[in-house]
């Protein structure tokens, strides 16, 4: 398990845990990252990456990637 920001480009994965505080939890929810969930990154621009979740393309910080694991 590793947090998404390590991830290589391209890759399809499974969401195995979110973290991060109840607030961020459910933002992160909403967005379409749930545990069982398939993510994958697109691309990074700086600190932040453009993921594809849910066949939807979302733009998250490194901070949030951070929480989310692979």
């Amino acid at each position: 398990m590793m947090p998404l920001i390590y991830a290589e480009k391209e890759e399809p994965l499974i969401i195995k845990k979110v973290g991060g505080s109840p607030e961020v939890k459910k933002h992160l929810e909403n967005l379409g990252f749930n545990v069982g969930g398939e993510v994958s990154i697109v691309s990074a621009l700086g600190e932040n990456l453009i993921v594809k979740v849910k066949e939807s393309r979302v733009a998250v910080s490194e901070e949030l990637a951070r929480k989310i694991m692979v």
